[in-house]
């Protein structure tokens, strides 16, 4: 089994695509990587960027608020899922003939 080696910059950007809200799944696969390079490659960005000192209070904060607006993004995302599923149910259910009372 041959490893590939990947730059610095390779791996910056496909943690910077994960960072900006999509999923580690559907990077790795547009990437044509394993979904656990890009987690320890984030896992290694995080730990040093707590090694800089000052700027880990920015980057912890930074990384807090990136993880918030990547878990509210999959969250609008399966409430629209969801929205689409019953606008389709409702349709399906106003189609269908309703027996009248009395009948």
């Amino acid at each position: 089994m041959s490893k590939r080696k990947y730059t610095r910059q390779f791996k910056a950007q496909a943690v910077e695509m994960v960072e900006n809200g999509s999923t580690v799944r559907e990077d790795a696969r547009a990437l044509e990587i394993a979904d656990h390079l890009i987690y320890r490659w984030r896992s290694e960005a995080r730990t040093e960027a707590a090694l800089r000192g000052s700027e880990s209070n920015v980057a912890s904060s930074d990384v807090a608020e990136a993880d918030e607006l990547r878990r509210l993004r999959r969250e609008v995302a399966q409430l629209r899922s969801e929205n689409n599923i019953l606008k389709k149910a409702a349709v399906i259910l106003a189609n269908e003939p309703h027996p009248r009372a009395g009948e």
